[in-house]
Protein backbone atom coordinates (compact mmCIF):
# COMPACT_ATOMS: atom_id res chain seq x y z
CA UNK A 1 0.00 0.00 0.00
CA UNK A 2 1.65 3.40 -1.33
CA UNK A 3 2.09 5.69 1.79
CA UNK A 4 0.37 3.33 4.20
CA UNK A 5 2.09 5.34 7.32
CA UNK A 6 0.37 8.51 6.08
CA UNK A 7 -3.11 7.26 5.28
CA UNK A 8 -3.19 6.22 8.99
CA UNK A 9 -2.50 9.18 10.18
CA UNK A 10 -5.02 11.37 7.74
CA UNK A 11 -7.83 8.46 9.32
CA UNK A 12 -7.28 9.41 12.85
CA UNK A 13 -6.52 12.83 12.14
CA UNK A 14 -10.13 13.07 10.69
CA UNK A 15 -11.51 11.99 13.43
CA UNK A 16 -10.03 14.05 15.85
CA UNK A 17 -11.05 17.15 13.57
CA UNK A 18 -14.59 16.44 14.32
CA UNK A 19 -13.84 15.53 17.91
CA UNK A 20 -12.22 18.96 18.61
CA UNK A 21 -14.60 20.95 17.33
CA UNK A 22 -12.70 22.09 14.41
CA UNK A 23 -15.17 21.32 11.89
CA UNK A 24 -18.76 19.51 11.07
CA UNK A 25 -20.09 16.62 9.02
CA UNK A 26 -17.52 15.93 5.80
CA UNK A 27 -16.39 19.74 6.02
CA UNK A 28 -12.66 20.88 5.84
CA UNK A 29 -9.99 18.10 4.47
CA UNK A 30 -6.41 17.65 5.45
CA UNK A 31 -3.07 15.90 3.64
CA UNK A 32 0.24 15.15 4.17
CA UNK A 33 3.02 15.49 1.23
CA UNK A 34 6.02 12.58 1.59
CA UNK A 35 8.55 14.23 -0.33
CA UNK A 36 10.66 11.96 -0.93
CA UNK A 37 8.02 9.42 -2.66
CA UNK A 38 6.60 13.07 -4.06
CA UNK A 39 3.29 11.88 -3.08
CA UNK A 40 0.23 13.32 -1.25
CA UNK A 41 -2.16 11.41 1.18
CA UNK A 42 -5.57 13.54 0.84
CA UNK A 43 -8.58 12.75 2.86
CA UNK A 44 -11.55 12.01 -0.02
CA UNK A 45 -14.32 14.26 -0.84
CA UNK A 46 -17.30 13.93 0.76
CA UNK A 47 -16.82 11.30 3.09
CA UNK A 48 -17.82 11.26 6.68
CA UNK A 49 -14.50 11.07 8.77
CA UNK A 50 -15.90 8.38 11.37
CA UNK A 51 -16.45 6.06 7.94
CA UNK A 52 -13.26 6.72 6.11
CA UNK A 53 -10.95 3.93 6.08
CA UNK A 54 -6.98 4.02 5.37
CA UNK A 55 -8.41 2.56 1.83
CA UNK A 56 -10.20 5.40 1.15
CA UNK A 57 -7.59 8.12 1.82
CA UNK A 58 -6.34 9.67 -1.96
CA UNK A 59 -2.76 9.10 -3.06
CA UNK A 60 -2.03 11.53 -5.86
CA UNK A 61 1.03 12.98 -7.20
CA UNK A 62 1.27 17.11 -7.32
CA UNK A 63 -0.10 16.99 -11.07
CA UNK A 64 -3.17 15.83 -9.24
CA UNK A 65 -2.91 11.99 -10.98
CA UNK A 66 -4.19 9.53 -8.32
CA UNK A 67 -2.00 6.93 -7.52
CA UNK A 68 -4.16 4.81 -5.03
CA UNK A 69 -7.88 5.04 -3.89
CA UNK A 70 -11.35 4.38 -5.89
CA UNK A 71 -12.24 7.77 -4.38
CA UNK A 72 -11.95 11.07 -5.15
CA UNK A 73 -9.45 13.07 -3.44
CA UNK A 74 -10.65 16.71 -1.74
CA UNK A 75 -12.09 19.15 -3.98
CA UNK A 76 -9.79 21.46 -2.73
CA UNK A 77 -6.61 19.57 -3.76
CA UNK A 78 -5.51 22.40 -5.72
CA UNK A 79 -4.69 24.27 -3.07
CA UNK A 80 -2.71 21.61 -1.05
CA UNK A 81 -0.34 21.12 -4.17
CA UNK A 82 0.17 25.09 -4.20
CA UNK A 83 1.02 25.19 -0.57
CA UNK A 84 3.48 22.12 -1.54
CA UNK A 85 4.86 23.74 -4.48
CA UNK A 86 5.16 27.03 -2.55
CA UNK A 87 7.34 26.43 0.16
CA UNK A 88 9.46 23.56 1.45
CA UNK A 89 9.08 23.44 4.87
CA UNK A 90 5.25 22.78 4.40
CA UNK A 91 4.59 18.78 5.03
CA UNK A 92 0.73 18.98 5.93
CA UNK A 93 -2.42 20.71 5.40
CA UNK A 94 -5.46 21.21 7.77
CA UNK A 95 -8.54 22.92 6.75
CA UNK A 96 -11.22 23.82 8.85
CA UNK A 97 -14.21 25.16 9.51
CA UNK A 98 -13.97 26.04 12.91
CA UNK A 99 -16.27 28.92 14.39
CA UNK A 100 -14.26 31.81 15.24
CA UNK A 101 -11.75 31.54 13.29
CA UNK A 102 -14.21 31.48 10.33
CA UNK A 103 -16.04 34.10 12.22
CA UNK A 104 -13.01 36.41 11.73
CA UNK A 105 -12.55 34.93 8.30
CA UNK A 106 -16.28 36.31 7.05
CA UNK A 107 -15.60 39.76 8.84
CA UNK A 108 -12.29 39.78 6.62
CA UNK A 109 -10.49 40.29 9.70
CA UNK A 110 -6.64 39.68 10.17
CA UNK A 111 -6.06 38.00 13.10
CA UNK A 112 -3.37 39.82 15.13
CA UNK A 113 -0.85 38.79 18.07
CA UNK A 114 -3.94 39.66 21.07
CA UNK A 115 -1.76 36.46 22.70
CA UNK A 116 1.16 35.22 22.46
CA UNK A 117 -0.47 31.72 21.06
CA UNK A 118 -1.15 33.34 17.61
CA UNK A 119 3.12 32.32 17.27
CA UNK A 120 2.14 29.31 15.92
CA UNK A 121 1.04 31.00 12.83
CA UNK A 122 3.48 34.04 13.03
CA UNK A 123 2.91 37.18 14.17
CA UNK A 124 -0.75 37.30 12.75
CA UNK A 125 -3.01 35.15 11.00
CA UNK A 126 -3.78 37.26 7.51
CA UNK A 127 -7.21 37.15 5.21
CA UNK A 128 -6.86 35.45 1.67
CA UNK A 129 -9.44 37.05 -0.45
CA UNK A 130 -12.40 34.87 -1.17
CA UNK A 131 -12.89 32.43 -4.33
CA UNK A 132 -15.16 29.40 -4.76
CA UNK A 133 -14.13 26.35 -3.01
CA UNK A 134 -12.13 24.09 -4.85
CA UNK A 135 -10.84 26.53 -7.54
CA UNK A 136 -7.57 27.30 -8.87
CA UNK A 137 -8.42 30.90 -8.09
CA UNK A 138 -8.74 30.26 -4.54
CA UNK A 139 -5.36 28.38 -5.03
CA UNK A 140 -3.67 31.18 -6.23
CA UNK A 141 -5.30 33.24 -3.12
CA UNK A 142 -3.72 31.38 -0.40
CA UNK A 143 -0.31 30.86 -1.93
CA UNK A 144 -0.04 34.78 -2.50
CA UNK A 145 -1.22 35.23 0.94
CA UNK A 146 0.65 32.43 3.16
CA UNK A 147 4.31 33.73 2.52
CA UNK A 148 6.03 32.75 5.62
CA UNK A 149 2.77 32.54 7.65
CA UNK A 150 1.84 29.06 9.00
CA UNK A 151 -1.92 30.12 9.05
CA UNK A 152 -4.49 31.72 6.74
CA UNK A 153 -8.00 32.29 6.84
CA UNK A 154 -9.87 32.19 3.75
CA UNK A 155 -12.33 34.85 3.69
CA UNK A 156 -16.37 33.52 4.00
CA UNK A 157 -14.94 29.91 4.62
CA UNK A 158 -12.55 29.03 6.75
CA UNK A 159 -9.17 28.45 7.81
CA UNK A 160 -5.64 26.73 6.68
CA UNK A 161 -2.65 25.67 9.22
CA UNK A 162 0.17 24.00 7.47
CA UNK A 163 2.71 22.19 9.46
CA UNK A 164 6.10 20.29 8.76
CA UNK A 165 4.01 17.22 9.90
CA UNK A 166 0.08 16.50 10.74
CA UNK A 167 0.36 16.61 14.19
CA UNK A 168 1.99 20.32 14.14
CA UNK A 169 -0.33 21.55 11.42
CA UNK A 170 -3.16 20.02 13.36
CA UNK A 171 -1.55 21.59 16.45
CA UNK A 172 -1.34 24.89 14.51
CA UNK A 173 -5.11 24.68 13.98
CA UNK A 174 -6.27 24.37 17.51
CA UNK A 175 -4.32 27.01 18.65
CA UNK A 176 -5.22 29.70 16.04
CA UNK A 177 -8.85 28.91 16.85
CA UNK A 178 -8.62 29.20 20.76
CA UNK A 179 -6.71 32.79 19.88
CA UNK A 180 -9.67 33.44 17.35
CA UNK A 181 -12.43 33.00 20.05
CA UNK A 182 -9.76 35.27 22.63
CA UNK A 183 -10.23 37.78 20.40
CA UNK A 184 -13.52 37.99 19.40
CA UNK A 185 -14.36 37.75 22.95
CA UNK A 186 -11.98 40.92 24.06
CA UNK A 187 -13.31 42.93 20.74
CA UNK A 188 -16.59 42.95 22.19
CA UNK A 189 -15.80 44.10 25.32
CA UNK A 190 -13.26 46.89 24.37
CA UNK A 191 -10.23 47.09 22.43
CA UNK A 192 -7.44 44.07 23.17
CA UNK A 193 -4.13 45.36 23.76
CA UNK A 194 -1.89 43.95 20.54
CA UNK A 195 1.43 42.48 21.53
CA UNK A 196 4.48 43.95 19.24
CA UNK A 197 6.62 42.91 16.35
CA UNK A 198 9.39 43.38 18.44
CA UNK A 199 7.94 40.71 21.59
CA UNK A 200 6.72 38.28 19.06
CA UNK A 201 9.91 37.99 16.96
CA UNK A 202 11.26 36.31 20.99
CA UNK A 203 7.89 34.21 21.12
CA UNK A 204 8.27 32.57 17.42
CA UNK A 205 12.33 31.78 18.48
CA UNK A 206 11.35 30.13 21.44
CA UNK A 207 8.40 28.32 19.48
CA UNK A 208 10.28 27.30 16.83
CA UNK A 209 13.05 25.48 19.37
CA UNK A 210 10.24 23.51 21.09
CA UNK A 211 8.74 22.24 17.74
CA UNK A 212 12.23 21.12 17.27
CA UNK A 213 12.45 19.33 19.68
CA UNK A 214 9.03 18.21 19.79
CA UNK A 215 9.25 16.95 16.35
CA UNK A 216 12.62 14.93 16.84
CA UNK A 217 10.58 13.26 19.54
CA UNK A 218 7.51 12.41 17.79
CA UNK A 219 9.36 10.85 15.54
CA UNK A 220 11.51 8.69 17.62
CA UNK A 221 8.24 7.45 19.10
CA UNK A 222 5.90 7.45 16.01
CA UNK A 223 8.61 4.75 14.37
CA UNK A 224 9.20 2.82 17.41
CA UNK A 225 5.10 2.76 18.52
CA UNK A 226 4.41 1.98 14.33
CA UNK A 227 6.14 -0.80 14.35
CA UNK A 228 3.05 -2.56 16.41
CA UNK A 229 0.10 -0.09 16.51
CA UNK A 230 0.46 3.74 15.16
CA UNK A 231 -3.25 4.16 16.08
CA UNK A 232 -2.33 3.75 19.80
CA UNK A 233 0.37 6.38 19.71
CA UNK A 234 -2.06 9.07 18.52
CA UNK A 235 -5.39 8.42 19.89
CA UNK A 236 -3.68 9.15 23.29
CA UNK A 237 -3.62 12.89 22.07
CA UNK A 238 -7.15 12.83 20.88
CA UNK A 239 -9.75 14.93 22.65
CA UNK A 240 -13.00 13.17 24.05
CA UNK A 241 -15.53 12.76 21.62
CA UNK A 242 -17.70 15.53 21.46
CA UNK A 243 -21.50 14.96 20.36
CA UNK A 244 -20.55 15.74 16.94
CA UNK A 245 -18.61 12.32 16.43
CA UNK A 246 -22.18 10.52 17.37
CA UNK A 247 -23.24 12.00 14.07
CA UNK A 248 -23.00 9.97 11.29
CA UNK A 249 -23.79 11.46 7.60
CA UNK A 250 -22.46 8.18 5.47
CA UNK A 251 -20.76 8.03 2.13
CA UNK A 252 -22.67 9.75 -0.51
CA UNK A 253 -22.77 13.36 1.47
CA UNK A 254 -22.58 16.10 -0.63
CA UNK A 255 -19.11 17.34 -0.90
CA UNK A 256 -18.98 20.74 1.47
CA UNK A 257 -15.48 21.38 0.53
CA UNK A 258 -14.08 18.40 1.55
Amino acid sequence: MLLEKERKQIVTFGKKLVNSNLTTGTGGNLSIFNRRKNLIAISASGIDYFDTTVDDVVVVDLNGKIHQSKLKPSSELNFHIALYRRRNDINSVVHTHSVYATTLACLEWELPAVHYLVGFAGKKVPVAPYATFGTQELADNISNTIKNYNAVLLANHGLIATGNNLLEAFTTAEEIELVARIYYQSKSIGNPVIISEEQMESVIKKFDTYRKGQNSKITAEVEKKSKYNYNTFIRKQAFTPSCNSTKRMGKGTPDRDR
